[in-house]
């Protein structure tokens, strides 16, 4: 898995591409964890490179949602296709989070 962090006005972005698994989970629990320590509370999470997700990676997700939650901050996903959107959807997380098509639109939503 590779994370890239891109400050925007509204929303820190951050692309994962790869897959995103047990062994890539603490990466990304790590990097998030910083940067809501740090202050940013404002995510947009763009999917359009990333292959696979497991459970995991969706405990991961959840994770973060909920340090979130207890700083009044707020997440949306960007570019959710394929095999990763179906197991969104298998897994009720389609109906937990809010998803867009693109990066822009779910920046244009985060408040």
């Amino acid at each position: 898995m590779e994370i890239q962090i891109k400050k925007e006005t509204s929303a820190t972005v951050i692309t994962i591409t790869g897959r995103f698994d047990a062994v890539t989970t603490p990466q990304y629990e790590k990097t998030m964890n910083e940067l809501i320590t740090g202050g940013d509370i404002a995510f947009v999470v763009d999917f359009d490179g990333l292959d696979y997700i497991s459970s995991a990676g969706l405990r991961g997700l959840l994770f973060t949602a909920k340090q979130l939650k207890g700083k009044g901050g707020q997440i949306r996903f960007a570019n959710v296709k394929g095999t990763v959107k179906e197991v969104f959807d298998i897994s009720g997380f389609g109906s937990i989070f809010q998803m867009d098509d693109s990066v822009s639109a779910s920046l244009a939503k985060v408040s």
